[in-house]
């Protein structure tokens, strides 16, 4: 008879997957603590996530052996993290392995004393030992000996874990504030392109990561007087990760990065969070430079979100596992065998040369990621065939593959509808719908508005994670959600996600602002106190809180008319500039919000009838102004929330008229399109005034 622990009651499938581990696993809470300090025994925080391959396979060669579930409990308070549902643990125990001197990462496996302070830590531990680490049986025996019989030496380490954890989460916060100027952003643009691989695209070497915030920032600063490589060497970045196997070819949607440099071979779990990211910057570059391959990979994006992310109540869900049928990958790839039994001949080797497939294969066991290798265009040439037929049995490729595929065993998906990820979302689905003439998108993203708003934020009050309302959100999900509706209102045109987006940002304010610090901190205060206040300052994979409240602050600044947004963010991002100057790698994000504010909380209203600002409408929507917001209003129908910017603004001659405005004073109206995009196009530009 399979027992179970205490995880089985979690809702989380992270924590559920552990349910029959043989370790004596607790939830994060006050009864593990309680635990740990009335039997002095130390915890073993193990943070991991759903979708995580090697915290699969920690859990497969460790927490399912019965002998280290021993030593475990024997020895060890034993806590599982689920860290999308608590990113201030994460956050905070990471730093422990940068302090160490490793990269971070999943699982993370940290020891701590009984009142949480750390004196141990790392990621993955094999079971035996391996690549320069220890066994994590040997690991454990040594460390529960050590906290027996060296208790001080335990406690000197663990303080002084808690001094560096202390620097770090304060890092940037030393500086004195400074006003920022045009020449910070092309600054701060021309530092990340010294990382950029100008053969594969992207930033670094292997592994790669998509960085799409700091790939804005690229674009950004040429904004701002930035030479044209820091352009092209964006765009081309996001041509190679379209073309590469980081992105799936038959089903669309972005892999969590890519294991080499070229993109050819990906972790195979797909975020939410990075794939809203992928959808607004692929929806920035089409208003830069349109091409089919952007259009391609925004549909197909879309595609796989709502086919298989999303949940009945037009939310949508965290994350698609890596694995199935135990192997990392396993739906995704394919045998030059798998082309011939599919497609049979000629197709499969045409689908063998389009995609790169060979014998021998570019991943495990002869098996192949899909990349584009030869575009159709190229496969035509070489084929003396017709592009346009080409293109047709390349479409029937596509087909015949995916259709077989669907008769796969599928990766797990984590089921979890988190506030703060939906709100990225609905930023990434609103922006696309826009540049893609897709209002279809725009409807997409005001559903997942609707569920999270009905569902998860209560009396002022946001939770973070659907069916725990005992969760407060974090920052991350008061600042996600209120960008995503700002962005949601502009695409609709529709006031009324103002409020909500207006309430979101004052509660946060409210409740993480630390005057002292002048800094966000990441959570409520009332939780388990912890070692060290944690503090969202840094994007990483997803953009802190502090990033995306500091955007929707300057968007609500142009749209409402209220001052005090802008103020507020251009307080936080002074704060900030040395830091962000020091390591733009780091604030790619709140870089992007620092060019916003830049220009003065810019904005376009346009004063008519849907009917009458269509033309208009089209216009602002077709031109790349990423710092201006948009809003409208009819005659004698102006909701509160515009009143302030609508107030004097009238039809010019009975026609559609747009007001261009910026430090809420506007331009002279104009009623025609181009007056209004060289308007537009003339924001920007490296005459804006120091912030």
């Amino acid at each position: 008879m399979e027992t179970s622990n205490r995880l089985a009651a979690e809702t989380s499938p992270y924590l559920r997957q552990h349910a029959h581990n043989p370790v004596d696993w607790y939830p994060w809470g006050e009864e593990a603590l309680a635990v740990a300090r009335r039997e002095n025994r130390p915890l073993l925080l193990s943070v991991g996530y759903s979708a995580c391959h090697w915290c699969h396979v920690m859990a497969h060669e460790s927490f399912e052996d019965a002998e280290t579930a021993r030593l475990m409990n024997e020895s060890f308070v034993n806590v599982k993290v689920d860290r999308e549902e608590r990113p201030d643990l994460d956050q905070l125990y990471q730093g422990v392995v940068q302090l160490m001197g490793r990269g971070g990462g999943w699982p993370l496996t940290v020891f701590l004393t009984p009142d949480l302070a750390p004196f141990y830590g790392g990621t993955y531990f094999p079971p035996t030992d391996r690549h320069g680490l220890p066994a994590f049986r040997k690991l454990l025996r040594a460390l529960a000996d050590a906290y027996r019989s060296r208790p001080e030496e335990v406690r000197a380490q663990a303080e002084q874990f808690t001094t560096g954890l202390r620097h770090l989460s304060t890092w940037g916060l030393e500086a004195a504030p400074g006003n920022f100027t045009p020449e910070d952003v092309r600054t701060a643009g021309l530092a990340l392109a010294e990382d950029l691989d100008r053969v594969r695209g992207g930033f670094g070497s292997a592994p790669k990561f998509p960085n799409p915030m700091n790939v804005a920032l690229l674009l950004r600063a040429t904004r701002r007087g930035g030479p044209a490589e820091l352009r092209d060497g964006a765009l081309f970045s996001l041509e190679r990760m379209a073309l590469g196997g980081i992105y799936d070819q038959l089903g669309g949607g972005f892999h969590r990065y890519s294991v080499d440099a070229a993109w050819r071979v990906p972790h195979f779990e797909k975020m939410l969070y990075d794939n809203a990211q992928l959808l607004h910057l692929y929806a920035e570059a089409q208003l830069i430079e349109g091409r089919p391959l952007w259009r391609s990979v925004a549909e197909g994006t879309v595609g796989w979100l709502e086919r298989e992310m999303r949940a009945p109540s037009g939310a949508f869900y965290a994350t698609q596992d890596a694995d199935s049928e135990g192997e990392e990958g396993r739906f995704f790839t394919w045998t030059v065998e798998d082309f011939r039994r599919v497609l049979g001949q000629p197709l499969a080797d045409l689908a063998g040369l389009h995609f790169g497939a060979t014998l021998d294969g570019n991943f495990e066991h002869g098996r192949n990621v899909l990349e584009v290798q030869v575009p159709a265009a190229q496969l035509a040439a070489r084929l003396d065939e017709a592009p346009e037929e080409v293109e047709r049995q390349l479409a029937e490729v596509r087909a015949r593959l995916f259709a077989a595929r669907e008769s796969r065993v599928r990766p797990g998906r984590d089921d979890k509808v988190l506030a703060g990820w939906n709100g990225l979302l609905i930023r990434g689905l609103a922006a696309a719908s826009r540049a893609f003439l897709r209002p279809d998108w725009a409807e997409l993203a005001a559903r997942a508005a609707s569920a999270v708003l009905s569902a998860q934020w209560r009396d002022g009050r946001l939770e973070r994670l659907l069916g725990k309302p005992t969760e407060e959100g974090f920052l991350e999900d008061y600042g996600d959600l209120a960008a995503g509706l700002v962005t949601l209102a502009q695409a609709t045109l529709d006031a009324s996600w103002l409020e909500p987006a207006r309430a979101l940002v004052d509660a946060a304010v409210e409740r993480f602002w630390d005057e002292g610090a002048g800094a966000y901190r990441t959570a409520v205060h009332g939780r388990v106190a912890l070692p060290v206040p944690t503090y969202a300052l840094h994007d990483n994979a997803f953009p802190s809180g502090a990033s995306t409240l500091t955007e929707a602050q300057v968007s609500l600044a142009a749209l409402t008319g209220q001052a005090r947004y802008l103020d507020q963010a251009l307080r936080y991002l002074r704060r900030m500039r040395q830091a962000m100057l020091n390591n733009p790698f780091g604030y790619g994000h709140l870089w992007l919000a620092a060019d916003a504010a830049l220009d003065g909380a810019a904005d376009v209203l346009l004063v008519g009838t849907r009917a009458e600002v269509d033309g208009l409408r089209r216009a602002v929507d077709a031109t790349w102004a990423p710092t201006v917001a948009l809003a409208q209003v009819e005659p004698g129908r102006v909701p509160a929330v515009l009143a302030g910017l609508a107030e004097g603004r009238e039809r010019v001659g009975g026609q559609g008229t747009a007001y261009l405005c910026r430090d809420f004073s506007c331009a002279p109206p104009v009623t025609d399109a181009s007056a209004l995009v060289a308007l537009l196009q003339a924001v920007g530009q490296p005459t804006a005034k120091p912030r």
